[in-house]
Formats: structure tokens, C-alpha cells, sequence
């Protein structure tokens, strides 16, 4: 058989690595923190939701755009409420199966072969998945901790923004944990405007902040959305990840770009799951906050464990990771694929390699907050005999 080259870039990556190391482990308990999947369990009003939806037989067929009008309703309101910007359910509003479904999706819509794609690096892999598809070109935008892990817009080669359409852009950020100002945001719009470039924001940690700090939305930096679409997901807050529900806002034209693409790929998701995504949509603050209160009091829980091992990580901001840069000595022996591959090896404990996120990625590892306090505190030792030797 032959297979298009578009598949090359994608066939192999290091969290597949990472998946056969975590099925050979052997003497120790499996402690993944690779993922970041939500051990929390979804709200009992969202299961209640899609369980009465089970019952009612106009939810059993096919979800056509004008069967999520419904849903499309409730996102807009929830704007409102939210960030008071004030959208066109009908125009500017598209379900989606979560927004990774978007963020590989949308470059189809944009790119021409050749054309380059202005990424975070480090960046989410799923961003540069999608790039590869439209068989699209990648620059990366390198993120550095001495600027707070936001690109600078005037270090792009002249010539790559001439043959760029689009930058995707997302803060909160994964892997970092860094958060961006609206003034930033706003600059970013600016730049895109200028260069005619399409600005996508990738938006799922939105409401995992802390210290009472908001993350803006795009489109409060371009409230005309004149080049900007924002993807937002119900994993992350809702604790919904396994339903894959998102949505996309933005820019009419991108929308509907997107939609024809959708077209042709899927019918959206059971309408029953829309239902859930409703009313998780209408809940109170408070249970979006003790989900935010949650991760809070993990990462303190960890990184207080990770400096009692001599391991000097930063306190997040955002988002239910660490990103911690290896310790020098350790960065003498092992890059991050070799350090994650021999820490899992030999204690069950999984991490995220850095440059599995991008080139600017190496020496760094990503802990994923996905467990109770006291099985964080155990990860912790069992990192912290490994990097003193004890295994």
C-alpha cells in the first residue's frame, strides 16, 4: 500500500513512546501524570441532562447544524454572562467535537499547500497536527521564560509573515502554565491585522486561574472580530472530556469556512450530550470555581512536595500542569524523552517530555495534576529517589 506524505510528520511522536513504556512497567504502581485528563467526576445536573435525553427518541438520529440551534443559543448567552460580548448564535457560534476537533479542522479551511502557520513552541501537539494535514508549513514561535512564554511578534522573519495565514495562539498555556494580559491579546489582533492573518485562540483553560486573576478572551481583543476565532471545550471546566464537546466563536467567515469542512466529516454530537453541554453551560460560578479550587490546592500540594526533593519548580498561574525544567544535573544525562522514558522505567511514575511539544520544549517536563493530593505527594518521593539515585 501507499500512503500520502502528509502522514509522515504526524506517524510518530514521543507520547506514543510514552504510552508503550506506560503498559511495560513492572514492580510499581502506574502513577500517569502525563495526561491531562480530569480524574474529577462530571456534574451529576450535566449527567442527569443527557441521561433524560436517552429516553426522549427525537435525540436518536443524526445532529444537523439546525438540531444544535438550542445550544448554539446557550453559548451565546453564556457570552454574555461571561466575557459581555454579544454574538450571532446563527453565524458565529459552531458546536464542535471538543476543540481539538477545531484546532485540526480549521487550517483545511485556510491553508494552501506551502503556506505557513505561525505556532507556539513549545505548543500544544494537536496545533501542529493540524498544520501537517492542510500540508501547511510550521514556524515556530519560540516561548521563553524570560518573557513570560509570549511570542515577540517583531522576531519573525520578514518572509515567513508574508507567507503566513494564520497564527493559533493559547492562553492560558499548555505546556507552559503561562497567562497572557488583554493588552498582549490586543497586540496580537494588531499584528494579524496588519499582515492579514488569521488569528486563532485556543481557549480551554479559561476558567482554571488563580489568585483571582481572569483570562481575557480574544474576542474582547477584537471585539469586531474582524480576524479572530476562538475554540472553547467543556472538558477542562465541566470535567467532561470523555463527551467531547466544544465550540467555536468568531469571525463569521472563518465560522462558516469551518462548518463546510465539518460538512463533510461528521453530523456533531449526540444531541443528548448538547443537552448536558446546556446545562453545564448555565451552571453557577461556584461550581466552576471549586473545580479551579481543586487544581489550586494540587499544584500547592506539589510543588511544595517537588521543593522538598530539591526540585526548584515554579508556581503556576493557570492550568492543571507543572512545567518544570529538569535540574542541571540531570539535563547533563538525559534529554526529556530519556529522562520520562527511564523515570517511568524505573519508578511508574509518567511525565510529558518537553520536546514533545516543540523543539523549545527540551529540558522541560509536564506534571499533569490529575490526582488526589496524596497520590501527588507519592509521585513526588518516588521522583525524587530517582533523581537522587536511589533506583
Amino acid at each position: 500500500m501507499q500512503f500520502s506524505d502528509r502522514l509522515k510528520p504526524i506517524a510518530h511522536n514521543v507520547f506514543a513512546d510514552m504510552d508503550k513504556a506506560k503498559s511495560l512497567i513492572q514492580g510499581h504502581s502506574l502513577i500517569d501524570l502525563s495526561l491531562g485528563s480530569s480524574d474529577l467526576p462530571t456534574s451529576p445536573k450535566i449527567l442527569e441532562a443527557i441521561s433524560t435525553a436517552l429516553k426522549d427518541p427525537q435525540t436518536h438520529g443524526y445532529s444537523l447544524f439546525a438540531s444544535t440551534k438550542d445550544f448554539r443559543i446557550a453559548v451565546s448567552n453564556w457570552l454574555i454572562n461571561r466575557f459581555g460580548i454579544t454574538v450571532d448564535p446563527e453565524t458565529e457560534v459552531l458546536p464542535l467535537i471538543g476543540s481539538q476537533e477545531g484546532t485540526a479542522h480549521l487550517p483545511l479551511a485556510i491553508l494552501n499547500p506551502g503556506d505557513y502557520a505561525l505556532l507556539q513552541d513549545p505548543g500544544y501537539p494537536s496545533h501542529y497536527g493540524g498544520i501537517h494535514l492542510a500540508s501547511g508549513q510550521i514556524y515556530g514561535m519560540p516561548l521563553r521564560a524570560g518573557n513570560q512564554y509570549l511570542p515577540v511578534f517583531a522576531d519573525i522573519p520578514k518572509p515567513i509573515v508574508t507567507a503566513a495565514k494564520m497564527m493559533v495562539l493559547s492562553y492560558p498555556h499548555n505546556p507552559t502554565t503561562a497567562i497572557a494580559s488583554l493588552e498582549f491579546l490586543q497586540s496580537a489582533v494588531a499584528f494579524c491585522q496588519l499582515h492579514n492573518l488569521v488569528l486563532v485562540h485556543d481557549f480551554p483553560y479559561l476558567d482554571l486561574v488563580f489568585n483571582g486573576a481572569k483570562a481575557p478572551s480574544i474576542l474582547q481583543a477584537d471585539p469586531d472580530r474582524s480576524v479572530s476565532i476562538e475554540f472553547f471545550t467543556l472538558s477542562k471546566s465541566y470535567n467532561m472530556g470523555g463527551f467531547r464537546v466544544g465550540f467555536a466563536v468568531g469571525n463569521r467567515n472563518l465560522i462558516q469556512a469551518l462548518r463546510e469542512v465539518k460538512a463533510v466529516v461528521d453530523f456533531n454530537q449526540y444531541q443528548g450530550i448538547m443537552r448536558g453541554a446546556i446545562a453545564a453551560l448555565n451552571s453557577k460560578d461556584g461550581e466552576i470555581l471549586a473545580v479551579a479550587n481543586t487544581f489550586k490546592h494540587r499544584r500547592d500540594v506539589m510543588v511544595n512536595a517537588l521543593h522538598t526533593i530539591g526540585w526548584d519548580v515554579p508556581i503556576p498561574d493557570a492550568t492543571m500542569y507543572i512545567w518544570a525544567q529538569l535540574p542541571q544535573q540531570l539535563r547533563k544525562k538525559f534529554d526529556s524523552v530519556k529522562y520520562c522514558l527511564n523515570l517511568i522505567q524505573s519508578t511508574g511514575v509518567a511525565l510529558s517530555p518537553g520536546n514533545g511539544f516543540g523543539k523549545c520544549g527540551e529540558g522541560y517536563v509536564r506534571l499533569a495534576l490529575v490526582h488526589p493530593p496524596e497520590l501527588l505527594t507519592t509521585a513526588a518521593q518516588r521522583i525524587g529517589d530517582f533523581n537522587s539515585g536511589q533506583f
